[in-house]
């Protein structure tokens, strides 16, 4: 068997361009490694920082992800991830420039979610800044603009330690901040029947949120699911005496 190189690193499919944080990040956060059943590769771009992309102009950030991009590309990966929902803005001219399938934010997945939901139910979208969540941002991702939003609030614990890049994180505070968004998101919007978590620094709770709404929760860790078993499909056994084993 010939094997095609062409790349320095084999095996890791997806890379993730990450903002330049140093607030702890445990496991079910994207910026967790051992978060992902896969390996993946990681690549900072210094000027980014959840302040400037989330609650300022994340536009002059643009060429700095492209770059970034590149160069997980040319090192070998297949599919190019950012750790930031406020990101998908750029989805269109990263994919163009990087020419690899391109995830920018988990807010993608939305039109497919709500066609899995029966027709009286809609999606509701949890973000960590609701007040900086545009309609610009809902359009890149293909979103109506009537879609149910909620906040963890600009005060909550949860939203000022990520967003200050503070050094430490009280965990339980910020699982019961997320857990007690989403409930007064389905609160207030009844007739909500899935739950996607805009915020990548949120699926460490989304089995809590399942739990206290009843619905089910996407997220990013979901999205990269589904988009690694694309990039690297599982491979089957084909012989039938593999299968009588």
């Amino acid at each position: 068997m010939t094997t095609h190189g062409g790349k320095t690193v084999f095996g890791a499919s997806v890379g993730i361009l990450m903002l330049n944080t140093r607030f702890p990040r445990i496991p079910g956060d994207i910026g967790n490694a051992g978060t992902w059943p896969f390996p993946v590769q990681y690549k900072v771009v210094p000027s980014a920082t959840p302040d400037n992309v989330v609650r300022g102009d994340a536009t002059p950030l643009l060429g700095a992800f492209i770059d970034a991009g590149r160069e997980l590309v040319d090192l070998g990966c297949d599919g190019i991830a950012t750790n930031c929902g406020f990101l998908v803005p750029f989805q269109s001219d990263m994919s163009h420039a990087l020419g690899v399938p391109v995830a920018s934010s988990s807010l993608l997945q939305a039109s497919l979610i709500r066609q899995t939901l029966p027709a009286d139910q809609s999606l509701g979208i949890l973000t960590i800044s609701s007040e900086t969540l545009t309609t610009a941002h809902l359009d890149a991702a293909g979103i109506p603009h009537d879609t149910p939003v909620g906040g963890t609030g600009a005060g909550s614990h949860f939203t000022t330690q990520v967003l200050g890049d503070a050094a430490e994180i009280d965990f339980d505070q910020a699982r019961t901040d997320n857990v007690q968004a989403a409930q007064q998101l389905v609160a207030d919007h009844p007739n909500i029947g899935a739950i996607l978590l805009e915020c990548t620094n949120m699926v460490p709770y989304a089995a809590d949120i399942r739990r206290a709404t009843g619905r089910p929760v996407f997220s990013i860790y979901t999205y990269l699911l589904w988009f690694q078993s694309g990039l690297l499909p599982r491979r089957f056994p084909s012989d039938l005496d593999d299968i009588r084993r």
